[in-house]
């Protein structure tokens, strides 16, 4: 069972396992994820710019969206321990500030002699898919 140490072990996790985090983006979170990765497109901070886009205002990077589901496997399921070994992302629609964004993860596959698993990755807002993927972990032994 996950702790605060280690998450979950390999052997513990198995097809059809499910784990969620969910959040509601603020203008705080845009300013904070353009500071720090320095991509400053003015879709994402510039409200005049934005109201000219396809988009109609300004839109949440998909990359900050898409770190919850890094979230997910780094705090809840596998959760401490566990390594990134790739991640797909497929960007729907557009996450805008006030939304509440859930991710979500499930066991799709598992590969023992590497100790990997893999996950679907979603992430959504009212129930609509604003990315779809599939990540790659590897995940501590107990063995």
């Amino acid at each position: 069972m996950s702790n605060d140490v280690h998450g979950y072990f390999y052997e513990e996790l198995s097809i059809g396992m499910t784990a969620d985090f969910s959040k509601t983006v603020t203008e705080a979170d845009i300013a904070a994820f353009a500071g720090f990765s320095g991509d400053f497109n003015p879709l994402h901070i510039n409200d005049e710019y934005a109201k000219t886009t396809i988009f109609k205002g300004r839109i949440a990077h998909g990359m900050l969206s898409a770190g919850f589901i890094s979230t997910v496997f780094g705090m809840k399921m596998p959760g401490p321990g566990c390594v990134y070994v790739s991640q797909a992302l497929k960007f729907k629609a557009p996450v805008r500030i006030g939304d509440t964004v859930t991710a979500r993860v499930e066991v799709i596959g598992t590969v023992p002699e590497k100790k990997f698993v893999t996950f679907k990755t979603t992430c959504s807002v009212s129930g609509k898919i604003v990315i779809d993927g599939e990540a790659t972990l590897m995940v501590p032994s107990n063995v």
